[in-house]
């Protein structure tokens, strides 16, 4: 069964940049898209990026398109997120989660699985 872990969080200045990594144990990472989502207090955890199994094709919540990069090393099984300009209101525990199809079809929480345990991004001065 496949496992995500996600890493990589921490505390950063605003306009600092941070590199979040899932890596997957126990299951065919490569036949899964694989999702970046976030969840702040009080607020519905929502979705940052999507890749899809081969990472030819990617999409983007519009907060984050130009600042957050999604891509993945799949001989690593591992999705990266790397996150530049950060602003405190990208501050949430962030997820990340295996899509039920190969490609991208949405963003939405309710459609992947296998959630990971998350990782804290506090962005700060």
């Amino acid at each position: 069964q496949l496992q995500l872990v996600e890493s990589g969080g921490g505390l950063v200045q605003p306009g600092g940049s941070l590199r979040l990594s899932c890596t997957a144990t126990g299951g065919p990472f490569t036949n899964y898209a694989i999702g970046w989502f976030r969840q702040a207090p009080g607020k519905e955890r929502e979705g940052v990026a999507c890749i899809s199994f081969t990472g030819s094709s990617m999409g983007y919540e519009d907060s984050v398109k130009g600042r957050f990069t999604i891509s993945r090393e799949n001989a690593k099984n591992t999705v990266y997120l790397q996150m530049n300009s950060l602003k405190p209101e990208d501050t949430a525990v962030y997820y990340c989660a295996a899509g039920r199809q190969k490609i991208c079809i949405s963003r939405q929480p309710a459609d992947f699985r296998s959630w990971g345990q998350g990782t804290q991004v506090i962005v700060s001065s």
